[in-house]
């Protein structure tokens, strides 16, 4: 099940961004400068303006090459609502909806020009997405008879967090923070500047005191002190599930458990039957392949 609202067929691209949990203001933003690296500022594509003239119209069909999980149509059309002239946009799938090789999921009419020159950045966008929420999606079923959710890490691709977290999402899973900003992470650098895990916690949590404190523990007396301490959130760092599971059993009724450290999709039920909370799995943004999606002229 995707993680995110559903919006009337008819909706405008603001609202399907927000039901996405997407910022129309910073997607546009973001789009205008991906524009600018593959066009320049002077937003040029040089081949189609020799051989297409101003006026020029044709209609497009963005299509899928290969069987995934479909994310990111509304960024697509963002890219699209950023170039000159009247482009029209329509939704032939919906959003974390599982797509099938040779499947339309939406066709583009407009000025030739704007068309091909969006093209690439869109699809960038668009198979990124895909492939990030395919991947989770694996996750997601494999974990599917458990209560375990699996969780997407901070290694994403510089520039496209916001997204590659969406697509995590619509994959089924969840994120465990957006940055540093938003989430407090006790990990070795802070337990041994502050002492321990006590002391950096009571130090957070003094100049922090609204802020969500996670910490990351790589034992059981770990765990215990950052329990003692006043932890609710513990991030099991590279234990095997053996070790997870004693972690689980002592504090687990009085915290929050995620596993991290090298969890594949063959070993997730392992770690997931020791009634581990989550699984954070770093893959989902740093690893994942694009899943193939084209673009095609139609007659």
């Amino acid at each position: 099940m995707s993680r995110f609202a559903e919006v009337p067929g008819g909706a405008g691209l603001d609202e399907r961004l927000l039901a996405l949990r997407l910022d129309p203001e910073d997607v546009y933003v973001a789009v205008q400068d991906y524009l600018d690296e593959d066009l320049s500022h002077a937003r040029r594509d040089v081949t189609s303006e020799s051989i297409f003239g101003p006026d020029h119209k044709s209609t497009v069909a963005i299509t899928a090459r290969a069987d995934g999980l479909l994310a990111g149509l509304p960024v697509a059309h963002a890219v699209f609502h950023a170039m000159p002239g009247d482009v029209r946009f329509e939704y032939l799938a919906k959003e974390g909806a599982r797509i099938r090789a040779g499947q339309v999921l939406a066709r583009v009419t407009g000025p030739t020009r704007s068309l091909l020159a969006a093209e690439r950045t869109a699809l960038n966008l668009l198979c990124r997405m895909c492939g990030v929420a395919t991947h989770t999606r694996r996750f997601a079923d494999v974990l599917a008879d458990w209560h375990t959710t699996v969780l997407d890490t901070r290694k994403t691709t510089p520039g496209l967090r916001a997204f590659e977290k969406y697509a995590v999402r619509a994959g089924g899973g969840d994120n465990k923070r957006m940055g540093l900003y938003d989430v407090a992470m006790i990990k070795d650098n802070h337990k041994e500047a502050a002492g321990s895990i006590s002391e950096a916690f009571a130090a957070v949590r003094s100049a922090e005191p609204d802020v969500d404190i996670q910490v990351e523990v790589e034992t059981l007396e770990e765990a215990l002190e950052a329990v003692a301490a006043g932890a609710v959130f513990l991030l099991c760092d590279n234990m095997s599930p053996k070790e997870l599971a004693e972690v689980v059993e002592t504090v687990g009724e009085r915290a929050e458990l995620e596993a991290t450290g090298r969890i594949t999709l063959d070993t997730a039920v392992e770690y997931a039957a020791t009634g581990v909370d989550y699984i954070s799995v770093g893959a989902l943004t740093h690893s994942s392949p694009i899943l193939d999606i084209g673009l095609d002229f139609e007659e």
